[in-house]
């Protein structure tokens, strides 16, 4: 438990040196392929190294560090999480998962310790989705998915993703040499803090993702006629605004009464914007989310007719885009079970989550089987500087990622 103490304590301690690369000078916001990523892979790529890993880039971004098997030939686990935020991010939500890796790594390396089979700490460029509003840029990459439409996309100051890649130092036209191609693959494990407040809520520092929940992101737009607000009489009045605003109001209702399902309107911007004109022109996003996709899109297909409806009461119309989509993603019945137990050789009781948050394990689901660990982190905080995890819990996590391993190596269980 001492090297687990001591793997925890650096953990934390680089969370916090990866807490200070950002893009804005006054909060974390850390973007794909951007100039504090850049950073934030020079300073990974070094605790790699540390490890005993060899260290490559791949052409959209990932960071990869691979600790060879003790022979030739063998199979790969991949383990690893994002390097990417949200805006005015908290410290934890990807990066945690990418240093845990690499504790569990240099845990081996320490006791001279090669597996069966090799270990490769994929730090992604990509989950959050904030330069481009693309998810999964990097996994998708690893898991061959990656679609070539997303290089055409442009961020706020007009770059396109095929010119940001280019940029990073990546080569757009050979997206495809990033799928997987190394040979037999066991599977992706990711450790990621929980985003909810179920862990704190039983006391516990750690727990078993069952499931990973299937998601879409939407862009609506409501369009009626701009008009002078003193001189529009109010029954002739076609406000954008006020139809969002029922929209919102009752998206939040809808959600609100059935269990599990999940929606927000998180953005919202109003043209012309204007103190003293009545609004022509809302636009705003839509995030459903549901453990069942049959749920999630019952959902949705709902939604989207009381949108209709409000519109043609107030006289605007309404378009919609899809901005995203998931499927949901069970984990893999098989690594679960060797992580289940991993946790309660840690003398920790086992407790399964559905996980309500998207994680590049929707991408790999794809490639391979997937399994999460969460951690408990206070009050449930996630993307938000209040984000906050306990050394302790992070020493748990690294224990069951390292007794994970040596499962997974035992005879018979690849």
């Amino acid at each position: 438990m001492k090297g687990g103490r001591t793997l925890a304590e650096t953990a934390m301690e680089r969370c916090d040196i990866l807490g200070t690369f950002s893009d804005e000078p006054e909060r974390l916001t850390r973007q794909f392929a951007g100039d504090a990523m850049r950073q934030a892979h020079e300073q990974v790529g070094a605790w790699m190294r540390e490890a005993g890993m060899v260290v490559t880039r791949d052409n959209v971004g990932n960071l990869r560090g691979r600790y060879e098997a003790a022979a030739p030939g063998g199979s790969t686990l991949l383990v690893g999480s994002h390097l990417d935020t949200v805006r005015d991010a908290g410290k934890y939500d990807g990066p945690l998962g990418v240093v845990v890796a690499i504790a569990a790594v240099q845990r081996l390396r320490e006791t001279n310790k090669r597996l069966p089979f090799a270990v490769e700490v994929l730090a992604f460029a990509d989950e959050e989705g904030l330069r481009f509003s693309s998810t999964y840029l990097g996994s998708r990459a690893v898991a061959g998915t990656f679609d070539s439409a997303d290089l055409t996309s442009t961020d706020g100051g007009g770059v396109t993703m095929a010119d940001a890649i280019g940029q990073f130092g990546g080569d757009p036209r050979r997206l495809g040499d990033d799928r997987w191609h190394d040979g037999k693959l066991l599977g992706y494990c990711e450790v990621h803090i929980e985003q909810g407040p179920v862990l704190e809520s039983r006391g516990l520092p750690v727990g078993v993702v069952s499931a990973i929940a299937g998601q879409a992101r939407y862009r609506l737009t409501f369009t009626g006629e701009a008009g002078h607000a003193g001189t529009v009489p109010m029954r002739a009045r076609r406000d954008a605004l006020g139809a969002a605003a029922e929209f919102v109001l009752m998206v939040e209702a809808d959600a609100g009464s059935h269990d599990g399902l999940v929606a927000t309107v998180g953005q919202l911007t109003v043209h012309p914007g204007a103190v003293n004109v009545v609004p022509g022109e809302v636009a705003l996003s839509l995030d459903i989310r549901h453990s069942d996709d049959k749920v999630r899109l019952e959902h949705t297909g709902k939604i989207f007719a009381r949108a209709r409806e409000i519109s043609a009461r107030r006289n605007v119309q309404v378009t919609d885009q899809v901005l995203g989509e998931s499927s949901s993603a069970p984990c893999a019945p098989r690594l679960t079970s060797l992580l289940a137990k991993a946790v309660e050789e840690s003398g920790v009781p086992v407790v399964h989550l559905v996980s309500g948050a998207g994680h590049d394990g929707v991408a790999m689901a794809s490639l391979t089987d997937v399994a999460m660990l969460f951690v408990r982190c206070r009050r449930g905080i996630s993307h938000n500087p209040a984000e906050s995890v306990e050394t302790e819990d992070v020493a748990v996590s690294i224990d069951v990622l390292g007794k994970f391993l040596e499962l997974l190596a035992t005879p018979g269980r690849e």
